[in-house]
């Protein structure tokens, strides 16, 4: 069965919630998710504005603690999270989860501490995970590699999730699903898009 991607950043609320979705859809309905990044940073860099399908600027290339606060923890985040991944799907996703709440639940910086204690919220063997996150070279190409391929499906918020019929579109929520209404939720953002209707915007009008 293929499943279906779900590209984020630890910088964004909305990513959040849409991976706190898919968490629950898969535990509880079976559905599969694959867990993919995408770079905010990168995507709105001055230097990427007229090439985001072929980025000029790329967050891999950044020296260690180089540029702002945000390029800074977003490619720590990232690195952490590949490093993670090198201990099975199950600890990767409690990873990403524990990190994300951290930051958007308790209101964390996202940083190499904030990073540190996820990955022991998560249960990580600590000694793998610090191990995997010095070979710095092998995270930079993995993440590399789910860069080159959201930028090339044309992602350009987070979280958009790629079915794997290939329909692909941004998913905004406003607040975290419930465990109820996961299924349903899930079931009419799949039909908006499989839809022959073609749909491509829908936003609702905010009162002055």
């Amino acid at each position: 069965m293929t499943p279906t991607l779900i590209y984020f950043d630890f910088l964004c609320p909305y990513a959040w919630r849409g991976v706190e979705l898919a968490d629950l859809l898969r535990r509880e309905h079976g559905l599969m998710f694959e867990l993919r990044h995408f770079s905010l940073v990168q995507g709105n860099h001055p230097e990427n504005a007229q090439s985001r399908h072929q980025p000029v600027w790329w967050l891999t290339d950044q020296a260690p603690q180089e540029g702002s606060a945000a390029q800074v923890g977003s490619l720590e985040a990232f690195l952490a999270d590949q490093a993670a991944a090198r201990q099975g799907e199950e600890k990767r996703w409690a990873f990403a989860l524990a990190l994300f709440r951290a930051v958007h639940r308790d209101k964390a910086e996202l940083s190499a501490q904030t990073i540190q204690a996820a990955a022991q919220t998560a249960g990580l063997d600590m000694g793998q995970f610090q191990t995997d996150l010095a070979e710095d070279g092998a995270r930079r190409a993995e993440l590399r590699t789910d860069l080159a391929a959201a930028a090339e499906q044309g992602v350009f918020g987070t979280p958009t999730f790629v079915l794997p019929e290939r329909h692909a579109a941004y998913f905004r929520f406003a607040n975290l699903v419930s465990p109820g209404k996961a299924l349903e939720t899930w079931q009419l953002y799949v039909s908006v898009l499989e839809s022959d209707a073609r749909i491509e915007t829908i936003k609702r009008a905010k009162r002055a």
